[in-house]
């Protein structure tokens, strides 16, 4: 059985893989894209964003840490510090396209989706479509935090806390509260069915 990760330890092991970035270890600084990933492209579609728009934010996120390696106070504080940086992003993209958005709605509503992209396409099975219609029912804390504990593999609470701006100690209780308004509803859809 393996062990699952204490968050201090996997804090530690972040902070770890920053000091040695800052050596000039590039897989250190793979082992920190390839864990955290995840929980940023998570925040960045929270805030509303389209997938292109989502991951242009991160890469550029990814370049800013790469500019600020040796300029964060606190190597502990690494995933706090891409959370954050993540979402001013977002909210500086967010900013930009409300602003060359044309004023007529109807336009848009009327124009197909050149490209789906690749969640839509993951999605496409009706037991995905089933699942995640009753999700977007749920309220919206319980939408993003399922969200994002449905895409990475263990959260850091602490991150994911900021990200949604809840207490840390809270974040439990409340997925445990959101996963059992999941079920209920799911087990009173005649049409669902979880294989």
């Amino acid at each position: 059985m393996e062990h699952a990760e204490a968050p201090h330890d996997r804090v530690a092991r972040l902070a770890d893989c920053l000091e040695r970035a800052r050596a000039g270890d590039r897989d250190a600084l793979n082992d920190v894209v390839r864990e955290l990933n995840p929980l940023l492209w998570r925040v960045a579609r929270a805030q509303g964003l389209t997938t292109e728009e989502a991951a242009d934010v991160v890469q550029t996120t990814w370049l800013e840490l790469v500019r600020a390696l040796h300029t964060i106070r606190s190597s502990r504080a690494l995933t706090a510090w891409l959370v954050t940086a993540t979402r001013r992003e977002s909210w500086r993209v967010r900013g930009l396209a409300q602003r060359q958005a044309p004023h007529d709605v109807t336009i848009l509503e009327s124009s197909p989706d050149p490209d789906p992209g690749a969640i839509d396409l993951l999605l496409s099975e009706e037991r995905d479509r089933a699942l995640w219609r009753h999700v977007a029912r749920l309220p919206e804390r319980c939408q993003a935090l399922l969200r994002i504990v449905a895409h990475v593999n263990r959260p850091d609470y602490t991150a994911v806390a900021e990200a949604l701006g809840m207490p840390r100690g809270s974040i439990g209780p409340t997925r445990g509260r959101c996963l059992a308004k999941l079920r209920e509803v799911l087990a009173a859809d005649p049409t669902w069915s979880p294989t």
